[in-house]
């Protein structure tokens, strides 16, 4: 006995949904920077590379954030990566099955010079100082 497909409108539709969910996938990323650049960062306690970069995610909810760089103040935090509204019940099986579909968060983090860096700082500008006030012998 031959198969046919179904007649029901929903049980099609709901068949096309699935069939179309296999090229579809939702891309999530994180576009991370810091001032200054070039801070390692750790996700979850994750290696995930240097500033500015952008890593690849699964899950919304909040992440453990650590970076560091030489001559700044380690920075530790959690950072909260919020779901759009198409990625709640329902509308989540759609954007599921439409290629193309795009989640990028942006987190932007701010270092502070370590205590030693700023006097160097210090340091160096006042021997620039010094030598640019000081008498110029031909």
């Amino acid at each position: 006995m031959p198969r046919t497909l179904p007649s029901n409108p929903v049980v099609r539709f709901t068949a096309a949904l699935a069939g179309a969910a296999a090229p579809g996938c939702v891309e999530r990323t994180i576009h991370i920077t810091s001032d200054p650049p070039g801070a390692l960062v750790h996700l979850n306690d994750e290696e995930v590379g240097r500033t500015p970069l952008d890593v690849g995610f699964t899950f919304y909810g909040t992440y453990d954030v650590r970076l560091e760089r030489d001559g700044c103040k380690p920075l530790w935090t959690k950072q909260k990566a919020d779901a759009p509204w198409w990625e709640a019940p329902g509308p989540d099986l759609v954007a599921e099955a439409l290629p193309g579909v795009k989640s990028q968060l942006h987190w932007h983090f701010t270092l502070e010079p370590t205590p030693e860096s700023r006097e160097d700082t210090l340091i160096d500008n006042a021997r620039q100082l010094r030598q640019s006030l000081s008498p110029q012998t031909p």
